[in-house]
């Protein structure tokens, strides 16, 4: 089946809305959303539900009346699908029993503890797809929850796993579902998200934990797997790499790298550090010119928290290891200087919404909302949501914020007055 009948497939079948939130950081990819949110609550947001719910680090993804998340439920994954409004389970599928190499279990005192699935679901069409840290794909019937199609790439793609397993979420583009984690000239698959039919595939390269982005660089759509030897862009259609750009890699990379027009900035922990990436392009020969470099953990590195872009700076939680304390902070462009930071985040995540308002869940379960603006720290409104660890991406469909820790999981209304 050609790409674009594929696109306009799952244009007629979706069931989003204008607002939803269909798979990991956004619509779009980069842990944005045009929703304007309501930012006068400090005496506490509305919480229209909060349930116990298992253990993990997926974030959920939103369609219409309802919500999808993974969680850990004994020793299985489970795809679970809740009403938007009620936080109601209106069905689950096991994904299969999993096991994490105690990975997730740092933290402070008061959170320490709790492992889980790390991978997101993504909505395509009438369908939602969980990707199981053995690196199996698993398609379902949103509605129903029936099982559509299975692919398993350990078995079927000669598979290699990474140490703690997957973390990194299916990415949907034009169509089209991008994953990684296959062996030798399948390391990169393009997949019908409808069908599990494999379109393409290439490559040799090792996973990491980092989720796929797309984006437009110089008038070209490209698809960015930031894999153990660095940045891999590579065409859509054929998955033929159009760049590289070396990246060194030590234990863990798990952050997204961020586009900024023809810059594209990668970090990780584990005294990695962060650079950036200017691409050009002359006749059909594309080329990633460095041009920021910034060693060690201590600046700008991101362990698994990926920062979102306005305003042609940075903002997010820029620390390693920092439970409870880590600051979020705000960093330049190409250069990566640091204009000002804040304590008392920990290693949580942030999505951008509408008008430069970012909204950051901490790792000890405060909501905080703060103006993106590069000159000073500036917070809006703060309140404890949730109790347990949340290191989960904090998810804004709607004007309703879905968040979760590895205790309980909920939804807070800060739709806009």
């Amino acid at each position: 089946m050609k790409l674009h009948t594929l696109l306009a497939i799952c244009t007629v079948t979706t069931s989003l809305h204008a607002a939803d939130w269909p798979q990991y950081r956004g619509p779009a990819g980069d842990g944005s959303t045009t929703d304007k949110i309501n930012t006068t609550w400090n005496a506490g947001p509305k919480v229209l539900w909060k349930v116990r719910g298992g253990t993990g680090f997926s974030s959920f993804a939103v369609a219409g009346n309802k919500c999808f998340v993974i969680e850990g439920r004994g020793d299985n994954e489970v795809l679970v699908a809740r009403d938007v409004m009620t936080g109601k389970d209106l069905w689950t599928a096991e994904l299969g029993a999993a096991k994490y190499g105690g990975g997730g279990d740092s933290g402070t005192a008061d959170n320490k503890g709790g492992d889980g699935p790390r991978s997101s679901p993504t909505v395509a069409g009438n369908l939602v797809i969980a990707m199981h840290s053995d690196i199996v794909l698993h398609a379902f019937d949103a509605a129903t929850g029936k099982p559509v199609w299975k692919r398993d790439i350990m078995k079927e793609h000669a598979g290699r796993n990474i140490s703690w397993s997957n973390a990194a979420s299916p990415l949907l583009d034009g169509g089209v579902l991008y994953v990684t984690g296959g062996g030798a000239g399948q390391s990169f698959l393009a997949i019908n998200p409808l069908t599990g039919v494999v379109l393409a595939k290439a490559g040799d390269e090792n996973m990491t934990h980092a989720t796929p982005v797309a984006a437009t660089i110089l008038g070209q759509r490209q698809i960015l797997f930031f894999m153990q030897s660095g940045l891999c862009a590579l065409d859509p259609k054929t998955l033929a790499q159009l760049w590289h750009a070396d990246f060194k890699y030590n234990v863990s990379t798990a952050a997204s790298p961020v586009v900024a027009g023809d810059l594209v900035y990668c970090s990780a922990g584990y005294g990695i550090g962060a650079a950036a990436f200017k691409i050009t392009k002359t006749g059909t020969a594309w080329k990633a010119e460095q041009v920021m470099r910034v060693p060690g953990d201590k600046q700008i590195a991101n362990h698994w928290s990926t920062p979102v872009l306005f305003g042609g700076n940075l903002y997010g939680m820029f620390q390693f290891k920092k439970y409870g304390s880590g600051p979020v902070k705000c960093a330049t462009l190409p250069d990566g200087t640091v204009k000002w930071e804040k304590d008392g985040f920990g290693p949580g995540q942030v999505v951008l919404t509408a008008g430069g308002t970012v909204l950051a869940l901490s790792d000890a379960g405060e909501l905080v909302a703060f103006a993106a603006k590069p000159d000073a720290y500036t917070e809006l409104a703060r309140a404890k949501v949730l109790e347990g660890k949340c290191w989960t991406t904090p998810v804004v469909a709607n004007g309703l914020a879905f968040i979760r820790s590895t205790k309980e999981a909920a939804c807070v209304d800060l739709r806009a007055k």
